[in-house]
């Protein structure tokens, strides 16, 4: 075999083509991990998660006051976070009467974060050790 035919024997295979999202779909991911980026907000977002085991098929819905004192914040700071959570259409909620109920949009976006949050919590373990 000479030295040109060999060359062409041994080509490296291609590196896969990078993926540009969209603009917009990239807007769409900054946004929702800045929300991510605040504790309570997070701590919002897990409180009206379905737990994993929980077989439940209606949402959980809780007063914006009850996840104040789950929370140990005071309501209008919980209100301030629960407003920007549905501006980025995480939650919904519904008024009966003076109550305002919350409850998740997507649960399938926030079961997947909350995979990326135990991920973390165990390489952290991993690392501490």
């Amino acid at each position: 075999m000479s030295i040109e035919q060999s060359s062409e024997v041994t080509k490296t295979p291609a590196e896969p083509p990078f993926h540009h999202r969209p603009a917009e779909i990239e807007q769409f991911v900054d946004h929702f991990l800045s929300m991510m980026c605040d504790s309570t907000r997070r701590q919002i977002l897990e409180l009206l998660a379905i737990p994993d085991n929980n077989d439940q098929t209606l949402p959980i819905e809780i007063r914006s006051g009850d996840i104040a004192k789950h929370l140990k914040l005071s309501p209008a700071t919980i209100s301030g976070h629960l407003k920007q959570l549905s501006n980025a259409g995480l939650i919904a909620s519904r008024r009966e009467g003076n109550a305002i109920y919350y409850r998740l949009r997507n649960h399938t976006l926030v079961r997947t974060f909350k995979d990326l949050l135990h991920a973390l919590d165990n390489e952290h373990a991993i690392r501490q050790h």
